[in-house]
């Protein structure tokens, strides 16, 4: 238990400086695990911190794959 939490934590305070495409992807999936994961924890605990680190790790893993997608190409006419 207590390690999934830290796992969690440490992914949350770690500095993210992707140089490649396959960086970001490994990342968002790391982030994906670990939600799900605190989600288990979160259902037999009904912790209300818990759901904060998912919310929080939820928002890194929105801005990792929000990098990952790129921007929109604008239509020019």
């Amino acid at each position: 238990m207590e390690t999934t939490i830290e796992k969690a934590l440490e992914f949350e305070n770690r500095k993210f400086s992707f140089k490649t495409t396959s960086d970001r992807i490994l990342a968002a999936r790391e982030a994906k695990d670990l939600i799900l994961e605190v989600n288990e924890l979160y259902k037999k605990e009904k912790d209300s911190k818990l759901m904060d680190l998912m919310k929080r790790l939820t928002v890194i893993k929105q801005k990792i794959e929000k990098r990952l997608k790129g921007r929109p190409l604008t239509a020019t006419s």
